[in-house]
Parts: C-alpha cells; structure tokens; sequence
C-alpha cells in the first residue's frame, strides 16, 4: 500500500513556518532552515524564562544597594536589618519603593535602624 504525505507534510512545513515568522532571511521561508533556527530558538527561550527571574533579581538588588548607599550603608546591612526587625518585603517591592519614593526608603531605613 503506498501512502502520499502531500496532506501531511504541508500541514507540518505550515505550522513550522507560522512559528518561524519574523526571523532573518531564509529562516522564515525555508522549511529546513526555519525547523532549524525554531528548535534553537525554542531552547533559548526555555533557559531564558529562568534567566529572566535571575536577571530581575539582580537588577533589583543593585537598586537596593543604589538607595542604601545614599543613606551611607550597605546592601547587606539593610536586609539583615530588615530581617532582624521582622519586616518581611520582597526585593521586588523594596527596589520600586527605592526608585519611585524615595522617601517611605527612607523612612524605612529609620525604622531599621536600630537594627543596624
């Protein structure tokens, strides 16, 4: 019995190039090579996903430390404070709270302080 994939291979080389689209020369029009650009493309943005957390993370932490300096201590100083008064926010809330108002940081470091 002979089978013909005309169908079937369309129908995969469409759902490949649909996902190919926007990448760079023959990577979205060749089916070969927008297969092969697809499964790296799909890798990096699997480690990218968990690179993102790390980088936020980071990010954050410099900000922190940015607003922590003006106040002459450092990074470290602070969340050990923050943790030894028993004030439980995220690095998240605190970096926001560093670059937008700039003056609950600063009382929040008065709050601490005795922490120091």
């Amino acid at each position: 019995m002979r089978v013909k994939t005309g169908v079937v291979r369309r129908r995969r080389h469409k759902k490949v190039l649909k996902l190919a689209r926007g990448f760079y020369s023959g990577r979205h029009k060749h089916f070969r090579k927008a297969k092969e650009q697809l499964e790296r493309s799909l890798c990096y943005a699997f480690r990218d996903r968990k690179q993102k957390k790390r980088d936020f993370r980071s990010l954050w932490i410099v900000r922190i430390n940015a607003a922590c300096r003006l106040h002459n201590t450092s990074y470290s100083k602070f969340m050990h404070a923050l943790k030894s008064a028993h004030i439980e926010l995220d690095r998240k809330v605190l970096a926001d709270m560093a670059m937008t108002d700039a003056s609950a940081f600063s009382a929040l470091l008065e709050q601490v302080k005795p922490h120091l």
